[in-house]
């Protein structure tokens, strides 16, 4: 690439999504931080609840602030069907954020699965379960006025003159070993067996960033090495705005030592359209260590599903067992369960529940709608590959 292409790309980067200058009299409510009513504190305070982890906080602060219509952006390889983390976790994360004013951009990431070999690189397989996945959102309940669905595939061929010289950009400032310590974004590890493909992959997402001009990468935290890439590409194109990463909790398998959800095991974890029966059995033989609150995936599930979902947890019990109790917050749950006072068959019990009661307008799509019910069979049949 010639020094002008890889200029072109830097400033391409460099190119910041809104100008900073003082805006006109009619935007000075904007400029206070409001939005439909909601103050700067209050839409500060609902955005960084969608994050473990922000990087950094008074950027994010100073983005609701000065910005308009915010971009905040994830991407998802279409891999196969949609478990419980990803179908309600992302429609309470999505709601969150565009209630508070940002646009939120989905990267349908149809050739980064190919890429990865997801679905054994079959990309017409990938793009249905891509189509499939977008039909869960819209079920459950995702508010999708403010979102965006971008295909990779044509998105990249469209604007292929900004894209691929970025890409390159980023590729050539950055040596193999930081790329390499990037693979966890995919589901592999440094030491894995790489394709060239898995290793030009880092870079590809890296660069989808700064090509979807978004402000907040709102990934999971095994996304978190590639969002930092992207910081430190800015400090080395002297960009000054760079993207805000706001990393949602990750889930964990609801067997033992599973630290996260596998959709090649489906043990381990609920899927969105699952059976109230199979709900039922996964979780009654979900790890449940009386006690234990660390690593337990039931208390996970209340914790980061059932309480944002319903703002309540109610656990029916026989008056001689504690009689009913509803838990509004995490934090007295846990109190009880480490103290005994909450027994895993009956948190057990209550979860199945509560999520049977978020899944079956789910189910009911799904079984009702003809179009929703030929995608989940084509899904279904196809073999999930690694």
């Amino acid at each position: 690439m010639s020094a002008e292409g890889s200029d072109a790309a830097a400033a391409a980067a460099q190119a910041a999504p809104e100008s900073s200058a003082p805006a006109p009299a009619a935007d000075v409510d904007q400029l206070a931080g409001s939005f439909n009513g909601m103050t700067l504190d209050e839409r500060y305070a609902l955005v960084r609840s969608v994050g473990e982890e922000c990087i950094q906080e008074d950027e994010l602060r100073n983005l609701l602030l000065k910005k308009k219509d915010p971009v905040a952006y994830d991407g998802f390889e279409p891999s196969g069907r949609m478990h419980i983390a990803q179908g309600v976790m992302k429609a309470l994360n999505v709601n969150k954020l565009t209630r508070s004013g940002c646009i939120f951009k989905f990267w349908v990431a149809d050739w980064f699965a190919q890429l990865n070999n997801k679905m054994g690189g079959d990309l017409k397989k990938i793009q249905t379960v891509g189509r499939y996945m977008m039909e869960v959102w819209r079920a459950v309940g995702m508010d999708l006025t403010r979102v965006e669905f971008l295909w990779s595939s044509e998105e990249i061929n469209g604007r292929a003159g900004e894209y691929w010289p970025l890409v390159m950009d980023i590729a050539r400032k950055n040596k193999l070993p930081r790329i390499l310590r990037c693979s966890q974004i995919m589901g592999r590890n440094e030491t894995d067996e790489l394709s060239a493909a898995q290793i030009f992959y880092p870079c590809m997402q890296c660069a989808d960033i700064f090509f979807l001009k978004a402000d907040i990468c709102q990934l999971g935290m095994d996304q978190r090495k590639v969002n930092v890439l992207a910081r430190e590409y800015c400090d080395d194109i002297k960009r000054k705005m760079k993207p805000i990463i706001l990393s949602h909790h990750m889930l964990p398998g609801l067997l033992q030592g599973q630290e996260k959800m596998s959709k090649s095991d489906p043990n381990s974890a609920i899927f969105m359209e699952d059976e109230e029966a199979e709900v039922n059995v996964k979780i009654k033989k979900a790890f449940c260590p009386p006690g234990e609150v660390e690593g337990n995936p039931c208390i996970a599930y209340v914790q980061y599903i059932v309480l944002p979902w319903f703002k309540q947890f109610e656990v029916e019990r026989k008056e001689e067992h504690g009689g009913n109790t509803i838990y509004t917050d995490a934090e007295q749950l846990c109190a009880d369960y480490k103290e005994g006072k909450l027994h895993p068959g009956d948190l057990k019990l209550a979860l199945s529940k509560a999520l049977n009661r978020i899944l079956q307008p789910v189910r009911d799509h799904f079984k009702t709608n003809p179009d929703a019910k030929k995608l989940l069979a084509q899904v279904k049949s196809y073999k999930i590959t690694r």
